[in-house]
C-alpha cells in the first residue's frame, strides 16, 4: 500500500506552559493545504493584580482565521471554562461546525442564552462513546472520569496512525456520577496501536492516585449530619457529582437544598434536563432560605474562588439580600484554590470567621479531590495505551517536565513543546519542525483587545503612579491665553513640606511655556512635550515617583 501523502502535525495554541486556555490543533495532508481540526477553545482567568480590569484571557486564533477554509471543525472534550469558555467570543471569527456531547452542548446553550448579544453557535450533538468524522479526521470518543459530566478523550484515527488526545481525566473506580474511565476502550487502542498520546499533566508532580469522588461524598455526609446550625457548601458550579453528593447528604440529614447563585442554578437546570439529577430531590429557591429552620437547610453557593460578585463573598460581607450566616453555622469549601485566587478566598474565609462561622476546607477534611491524574494513574494509562510518543500538555513547565520524565522511564519517546510549536507526529520520529503564530486576547468589558496593546500596561502604570492632566490655552503667537488648568488623579494632595501637589504641577507647566523659545511656543506639539516632561520631573522630584502626565494644548 502506498504511503499517505503529506504528514500529521500537532500544535498547541494555548494550554502548554500554563493551566487553562486550552486550544489544540491537529493537521493532516500536504503542507501547502493541510486540513485542520481544533480541539477545545478555552479561557484562563485574569488576575486583578497583574491584569487590572481583565476578567478573561483568550487564545489568539489568528492562525486558525488564516486557515479557516481548511478548518474542518472544533471538537469540545468537556464543558469546563478552560476548555470551552472562549467559544462564544471566538466562534464568529471561525464559523465552523462545533461538536459536543449532550451535557456540554446544553450547558453551552444555557450560557449563550444568558449572555446579551451572544451569537447563534450551531452545535452538532454527538453521543457518548460514538465514532464520527470531521473532515478527514476519524474520531472516537472515550469516556473519562473527571469533575464534570461527559469528559472525553479523543482517539484520532488517521492514515499515519492513531493518536489519543486525553482531555482532562482521572482513574476513579467509584465516581458519584457517570461511568468510570473506559479502560476497555483504552486497552483496545493499545492493541490496535497508538503513535502518540497528547496528555493532561496537571497532577504529574504528585505521587500516588487521586482519591475518589465517593470519598468526598462520604465526608460531606458526615459533616452535614453532625452540623448544628445552617450549612453552606461552595464548590465549582460545574461539578455535578459534588452537587449530587451534597444533595444526598442533605436528604439523609433531613435538610432542604437552597441554590444560591446564577451559575449554580444554570448547571443544576442543565443537569436535570440531561438526566444527571433524575434521582435527586427538587431544590428550593433563595426566597425560602429565611423561612427554613437553621437545622433544616443547606445552601449550595457559588463563590468557591472568592469571586467578589458571587454569592459567598456577599454572604461573607453580610451584603446578600436573601442569605445570612451567623455564629454556630458551617461553611464547607468543597473546592481547591485556583492558583492566583488564594488572597480572594482568604478574604471570604476571614469575613465568615469574623461572623463566628465555622469554615471547613480540604486542609483538614476530605471535602475535595482533583479531577486530574496523579503519577500512578498516568503510569497505568500509559501501560494500557502503549503510545510510541508522549506529548505533555495542560500544565506549567514543571508539570510537563515531570510527565515527560515519567513517560521516558516507561520507554516512550517524549516531545516537550511550547505554545506555537508545530510537531510532526508522523511520518518519522515526532519532533518540532516549525512554529505557528500564537498570542493572547483580553476580554475587556465587551471587547477583545490584543495582549500586546497598551491598554493593560497603561492601567498598571496608572494604578502605580496616577495621572496629572494639564490643559493649556495659547494664542497663535504662543502666549498663554489663560492660566493652566491642572487636575490630579491618584496623587497625594501635598508634598512632604505641605505644598499643594497641584501647585507644583501648575508652576512647572506655566514656567515651561514662558521659557520656551518663541518659535517653539507657536508649535502645539513642542509645547505639549516640553510641559509633559517638566511636570513629570517636578512632581517626581517632590514625590519620589513619576506620574503619568497628559497635556492638552488648545490654540485660540
Amino acid at each position: 500500500m502506498a504511503a499517505p501523502a503529506g504528514d500529521l502535525v500537532f500544535a498547541p495554541l494555548g494550554g502548554v506552559g500554563e493551566i487553562g486556555m486550552n486550544l489544540y490543533v491537529y493537521g493532516t495532508g500536504d503542507e501547502r493545504r493541510r486540513s485542520w481540526l481544533a480541539v477545545d477553545v478555552g479561557v484562563s482567568f485574569g488576575s486583578e493584580d497583574l491584569l487590572p480590569g481583565i476578567d478573561l484571557v483568550l487564545p489568539d486564533v489568528g492562525f486558525l482565521v488564516e486557515q479557516r477554509r481548511n478548518l474542518a471543525g472544533i471538537v469540545l472534550t468537556h464543558a469546563h471554562e478552560d476548555h470551552f469558555g472562549a467559544l462564544l467570543d471566538l466562534w464568529p471569527k471561525l464559523k465552523v461546525p462545533v461538536y459536543a456531547t449532550p451535557f456540554t452542548a446544553s450547558l453551552f446553550e444555557a450560557k449563550r442564552r444568558s449572555e446579551p448579544w451572544a451569537p447563534e453557535v450551531p452545535i452538532k450533538e454527538i453521543a457518548l462513546g460514538s465514532r464520527f468524522n470531521v473532515g478527514p479526521f476519524d474520531i472516537e470518543l472515550v469516556s473519562m472520569a473527571h469533575s464534570i459530566p461527559e469528559s472525553n478523550a479523543l482517539i484520532l484515527r488517521t492514515p499515519f496512525g492513531n493518536v489519543l488526545h486525553t482531555g482532562d481525566w482521572k482513574l476513579d473506580p467509584t465516581p458519584v456520577l457517570g461511568p468510570p474511565t473506559d479502560e476497555a476502550k483504552l486497552r483496545a487502542l493499545g492493541v490496535e496501536g497508538c503513535i502518540a498520546l497528547v496528555g493532561d499533566s496537571t497532577n504529574a508532580i504528585r505521587d500516588g492516585r487521586s482519591p475518589s469522588e465517593t470519598d468526598v461524598a462520604r465526608e460531606l455526609a458526615k459533616l452535614i449530619a453532625n452540623a448544628r446550625g445552617r450549612v453552606a457548601v461552595t464548590t465549582f458550579a460545574s461539578n455535578v457529582a459534588r452537587i449530587k453528593a451534597v444533595a444526598d447528604a442533605a436528604r439523609a440529614a433531613g435538610r432542604e437544598i437552597v441554590v444560591v447563585g446564577r451559575a449554580m442554578d444554570r448547571v443544576v437546570q442543565v443537569a436535570r434536563e440531561t438526566g444527571y439529577l433524575d434521582d435527586v430531590q427538587e431544590f428550593r429557591g433563595m426566597e425560602v432560605y429565611g423561612h427554613l429552620p437553621n437545622d433544616k437547610v443547606v445552601a449550595l453557593c457559588t463563590g468557591s474562588q472568592g469571586e467578589p460578585r458571587a454569592a459567598l463573598a456577599r454572604i461573607a460581607e453580610d451584603e446578600h439580600p436573601e442569605v445570612t450566616l451567623s455564629r454556630g453555622d458551617t461553611v464547607i469549601f468543597s473546592s481547591r484554590p485556583i492558583p492566583g485566587n488564594e488572597r480572594a478566598i482568604n478574604r471570604v474565609i476571614n469575613g465568615l470567621v469574623s461572623q463566628g462561622v465555622e469554615v471547613v476546607t480540604d486542609r483538614t477534611h476530605m471535602v475535595h479531590v482533583s479531577g486530574h491524574p496523579r503519577r500512578a494513574e498516568l503510569e497505568e494509562l500509559l501501560g494500557w495505551v502503549k503510545p510510541q510518543t508522549v506529548v505533555p500538555v495542560h500544565g506549567e513547565a514543571l508539570h510537563l517536565a515531570e510527565h515527560g520524565a515519567l513517560a521516558r522511564k516507561l520507554g516512550a519517546h517524549v516531545v516537550i513543546c511550547r505554545n506555537g510549536d508545530l510537531i510532526r507526529l508522523a511520518p518519522g520520529v515526532p519532533s518540532i519542525v516549525d512554529e505557528v503564530p500564537v498570542g493572547r486576547l483580553y476580554k475587556d468589558g465587551t471587547l477583545l483587545v490584543p495582549a500586546a496593546a497598551r491598554t493593560v500596561a497603561d492601567r498598571k502604570r496608572l494604578s502605580y503612579s496616577g495621572v496629572v492632566i494639564v490643559s493649556l490655552a495659547v494664542t497663535d503667537k504662543g502666549q498663554l491665553a489663560a492660566n493652566p488648568e491642572v487636575e490630579l488623579i491618584g496623587l497625594p494632595d501635598s508634598t512632604a513640606d505641605g505644598e499643594k501637589m497641584a501647585d507644583v504641577a501648575y508652576e512647572a507647566a506655566a514656567s515651561t511655556v514662558e521659557q520656551l523659545p518663541r518659535p517653539r511656543r507657536r508649535d502645539p506639539d513642542s509645547i505639549e512635550e516640553a510641559v509633559r516632561r517638566a511636570v513629570r520631573a517636578a512632581v517626581g522630584q517632590r514625590w519620589g515617583k513619576k506620574p503619568n502626565v497628559a497635556v492638552h494644548v488648545l490654540v485660540v
